[in-house]
């Protein structure tokens, strides 16, 4: 795998996963120049399959465990 250049924009919750539908956390840049969008629980079942073809991988599936500044003390 090589590194872009370009940071790739953050992935939002119009990101859709190509495969079920589901909010995106992984973005897989492709050689051809596309890119396929997965949700964790996908990216992690084809992640062998997709480091053999992808040219960068942005992962932000670490957002799921990270609790939001706003959410109040008592339903962290």
């Amino acid at each position: 795998m090589t590194t872009v250049l370009t940071p790739a924009s953050p992935l939002t919750a119009a990101d859709r996963c190509d495969r079920c539908g589901a909010q995106a956390y992984l973005r897989v840049v492709l050689a051809s120049g596309g890119e396929l969008l997965f949700c964790a629980h996908h990216g992690r079942k084809f992640e062998p399959e997709l480091k053999k073809i992808a040219v960068e991988i942005q992962d932000e599936s670490g957002r799921l465990t990270t609790t939001s500044a706003t959410v109040p003390d008592d339903e962290r």
